[in-house]
Protein backbone atom coordinates (compact mmCIF):
# COMPACT_ATOMS: atom_id res chain seq x y z
CA UNK A 1 0.00 0.00 0.00
CA UNK A 2 2.95 2.33 0.62
CA UNK A 3 4.27 1.83 -2.91
CA UNK A 4 0.79 2.33 -4.32
CA UNK A 5 0.35 5.61 -2.45
CA UNK A 6 3.65 7.01 -3.71
CA UNK A 7 3.29 5.67 -7.26
CA UNK A 8 -0.27 6.70 -8.06
CA UNK A 9 -2.15 9.95 -7.66
CA UNK A 10 -5.36 7.88 -7.49
CA UNK A 11 -4.14 4.86 -5.50
CA UNK A 12 -6.00 1.60 -5.34
CA UNK A 13 -7.64 0.69 -2.06
CA UNK A 14 -6.63 -2.32 -0.01
CA UNK A 15 -9.88 -3.96 -1.17
CA UNK A 16 -8.88 -3.40 -4.79
CA UNK A 17 -5.67 -5.33 -4.15
CA UNK A 18 -7.59 -8.10 -2.38
CA UNK A 19 -9.88 -8.31 -5.42
CA UNK A 20 -6.85 -8.65 -7.71
CA UNK A 21 -5.46 -11.48 -5.59
CA UNK A 22 -8.71 -13.43 -5.79
CA UNK A 23 -9.61 -12.71 -9.44
CA UNK A 24 -10.11 -16.06 -11.17
CA UNK A 25 -8.06 -15.07 -14.23
CA UNK A 26 -5.63 -12.90 -12.35
CA UNK A 27 -1.88 -13.13 -11.96
CA UNK A 28 -0.20 -10.88 -9.42
CA UNK A 29 3.56 -10.71 -8.89
CA UNK A 30 5.60 -9.08 -6.15
CA UNK A 31 9.26 -8.06 -6.57
CA UNK A 32 11.39 -8.59 -3.48
CA UNK A 33 14.83 -7.21 -2.70
CA UNK A 34 16.45 -8.50 0.49
CA UNK A 35 12.99 -9.51 1.72
CA UNK A 36 11.49 -6.06 1.08
CA UNK A 37 8.65 -5.52 -1.37
CA UNK A 38 10.01 -3.10 -3.98
CA UNK A 39 7.43 -3.50 -6.72
CA UNK A 40 4.46 -5.41 -8.05
CA UNK A 41 2.46 -6.04 -11.18
CA UNK A 42 -0.72 -7.76 -12.17
CA UNK A 43 -2.70 -8.90 -15.17
CA UNK A 44 -5.96 -10.56 -16.06
CA UNK A 45 -6.00 -13.41 -18.54
CA UNK A 46 -9.25 -13.04 -20.48
CA UNK A 47 -9.78 -15.48 -23.33
CA UNK A 48 -6.79 -14.71 -25.62
CA UNK A 49 -5.68 -11.44 -23.99
CA UNK A 50 -3.40 -10.54 -21.09
CA UNK A 51 -4.62 -7.21 -19.77
CA UNK A 52 -1.98 -5.56 -17.58
CA UNK A 53 -3.85 -4.04 -14.63
CA UNK A 54 -1.03 -2.48 -12.64
CA UNK A 55 2.74 -2.13 -12.38
CA UNK A 56 4.49 -0.04 -9.74
CA UNK A 57 7.96 0.21 -8.22
CA UNK A 58 9.01 1.99 -5.03
CA UNK A 59 10.50 5.40 -5.80
CA UNK A 60 13.97 4.57 -4.44
CA UNK A 61 14.15 1.43 -6.61
CA UNK A 62 13.09 2.92 -9.95
CA UNK A 63 15.36 2.89 -13.01
CA UNK A 64 16.90 -0.41 -11.90
CA UNK A 65 15.01 -2.71 -14.26
CA UNK A 66 12.45 -3.92 -11.73
CA UNK A 67 9.38 -2.83 -13.70
CA UNK A 68 10.86 -4.40 -16.81
CA UNK A 69 11.50 -7.67 -14.96
CA UNK A 70 7.91 -7.69 -13.70
CA UNK A 71 6.55 -7.05 -17.19
CA UNK A 72 8.78 -9.71 -18.78
CA UNK A 73 7.60 -12.28 -16.24
CA UNK A 74 3.94 -11.33 -16.70
CA UNK A 75 4.24 -11.64 -20.47
CA UNK A 76 6.18 -14.91 -20.22
CA UNK A 77 3.45 -16.39 -18.04
CA UNK A 78 0.76 -15.18 -20.45
CA UNK A 79 2.68 -16.70 -23.36
CA UNK A 80 2.87 -20.05 -21.53
CA UNK A 81 -0.92 -19.90 -21.19
CA UNK A 82 -1.16 -19.56 -25.01
CA UNK A 83 -2.41 -15.99 -24.80
CA UNK A 84 -2.25 -14.18 -28.16
CA UNK A 85 -1.96 -10.50 -27.18
CA UNK A 86 -1.62 -8.04 -24.32
CA UNK A 87 -3.15 -4.64 -23.62
CA UNK A 88 -2.79 -1.88 -21.06
CA UNK A 89 -3.61 1.74 -20.36
CA UNK A 90 -0.96 4.17 -19.13
CA UNK A 91 -1.13 7.81 -18.14
CA UNK A 92 -0.20 9.97 -21.13
CA UNK A 93 2.30 11.84 -18.95
CA UNK A 94 4.11 8.71 -17.78
CA UNK A 95 6.88 8.95 -20.36
CA UNK A 96 9.13 6.39 -18.63
CA UNK A 97 6.40 3.73 -18.57
CA UNK A 98 5.44 4.38 -22.19
CA UNK A 99 9.10 4.00 -23.21
CA UNK A 100 9.34 0.71 -21.29
CA UNK A 101 6.21 -0.68 -22.91
CA UNK A 102 7.39 0.34 -26.37
CA UNK A 103 10.75 -1.34 -25.71
CA UNK A 104 8.83 -4.53 -24.87
CA UNK A 105 6.98 -4.39 -28.18
CA UNK A 106 3.76 -2.55 -27.34
CA UNK A 107 2.41 0.03 -29.74
CA UNK A 108 0.20 3.02 -29.03
CA UNK A 109 -3.19 2.44 -30.63
CA UNK A 110 -5.57 4.96 -29.04
CA UNK A 111 -6.04 7.68 -26.47
CA UNK A 112 -8.83 7.65 -23.91
CA UNK A 113 -9.56 11.29 -23.19
CA UNK A 114 -9.97 12.18 -19.50
CA UNK A 115 -9.63 8.52 -18.47
CA UNK A 116 -8.14 9.04 -15.00
CA UNK A 117 -10.70 10.35 -12.50
CA UNK A 118 -8.30 12.16 -10.18
CA UNK A 119 -7.09 14.73 -12.71
CA UNK A 120 -8.86 13.78 -15.99
CA UNK A 121 -5.50 12.89 -17.57
CA UNK A 122 -5.68 11.00 -20.83
CA UNK A 123 -4.73 7.33 -21.02
CA UNK A 124 -2.66 5.90 -23.85
CA UNK A 125 -4.00 2.50 -24.89
CA UNK A 126 -1.20 0.14 -25.89
CA UNK A 127 -1.27 -3.34 -27.43
CA UNK A 128 1.27 -6.06 -27.96
CA UNK A 129 0.10 -8.37 -30.74
CA UNK A 130 1.31 -11.89 -31.56
CA UNK A 131 2.51 -12.65 -28.05
CA UNK A 132 3.33 -16.21 -29.10
CA UNK A 133 6.14 -14.81 -31.28
CA UNK A 134 7.28 -12.30 -28.64
CA UNK A 135 10.62 -12.58 -26.90
CA UNK A 136 12.13 -10.15 -24.40
CA UNK A 137 15.01 -8.26 -25.95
Amino acid sequence: MLIEAEANSAPWSEQSFRNELTHSGGVFLVALLAGEVVGYGGMWLVIDEAHITTVAVATEHRRKGIARAIMVELLARAKRENVECSSLEVRAGNIAAIALYKALGYGEIAVRKGYYPDNREDAVVMWLYDLQQWAAS
